[in-house]
């Protein structure tokens, strides 16, 4: 049987095909996302289905989930982002306790029963001070890739102290450092130190390992290591991070289409607190 998720985030969109049968991801892509959910939803599905040569009728069902999911015409439902999060990363590893997920636009702190299942969660929607769009602007102020940042912050000598709770005073904050002749590699440091240390407020001291990191901010290099010092446990970048609520939309297709649990592998059902 193969489910079909589709994760229609603020700033990408990823699409994933799993096989319940074989027990593996038969497809996978992501594309950056625009102002239209549905229509790159429907092109990216089609494009893996003829990249792997499988007529749609094979699909048991679609499952959508994301900040976009309610836009994507050709998905079956939709599942909200903390429960696909929670079952695709949980099938990656499945004795994950904490999740800690970073997108462009929010980010999420999961705790997880034995089970797999939801225990609680927190979620920062409405400041962009720790998100990826923070690391976006702290790129376009300093005129540097977003895939350099990680390069530069591993050689700070003296990371900048970021005080400000937003975004906005953040890179007035910015700014002024680089009037002062602070360096570039000092200044990124301090953005990844303030982008950790916001997350590690909102999961205050209930941290249970193993914590897993994922998401699209989890795949800049030294983002993981800035969280994990805001903890102060250690921190596990999941397999292919951006795409796991993909994953998991596509694994909680394969459960429906079979009526139940079935076919998820190491995956668990997930209940508990849904937003």
């Amino acid at each position: 049987m193969i489910g079909a998720g589709i994760d229609a985030g603020s700033r990408a969109l990823k699409v994933a095909l799993f096989d319940s049968e074989r027990g593996q991801v038969l497809a996978a892509a992501v594309r950056d996302q625009g102002t239209d959910h549905d229509g790159p939803a429907r092109e990216l599905f089609e494009e893996l289905l003829q990249a792997e040569g499988l007529p749609r009728r094979r699909v048991a069902r679609i499952v959508a989930t994301g900040y976009g999911r309610g836009a994507v015409s050709c998905a079956d439902t939709t599942v909200t982002e903390i429960t696909c999060h929670a079952v695709g990363v949980r099938h990656r590893v499945p004795d994950a306790a904490t999740i800690v997920e970073i997108g462009g636009q929010d980010s999420k702190l999961l705790r997880l029963n034995r089970d797999g299942t939801v225990r609680d969660f927190a979620m920062n929607d409405r400041c962009a001070a720790g998100t990826g769009r923070f690391l976006e602007v702290v790129a376009s102020r300093l005129g540097a890739p977003l895939d350099s940042l990680g390069d530069l912050a591993r050689s700070a000598e003296a990371p900048a102290p970021i005080s400000s709770m937003c975004v906005v005073f953040a890179e007035t904050e910015i700014i002024g450092l680089l009037a002062s002749g602070a360096r570039r590699e000092d200044i990124v440091a301090g953005v990844q130190a303030a982008i950790a240390s916001r997350v590690a407020a909102m999961l205050g001291r209930d941290v249970v390992p193993p914590v897993i990191f994922t998401g699209g901010v989890a795949l800049v290099p030294g983002m993981a290591e800035a969280l994990a010092s805001a903890l102060a446990t250690p921190v596990r970048v999941c397999p292919d991070p951006q795409m796991t609520g993909a994953l998991g939309a596509a694994l909680i297709a394969c459960r429906q289409a079979s009526g139940g649990a079935a076919g998820l592998g190491r995956s668990a059902a997930v209940g508990g607190p849904r937003p």
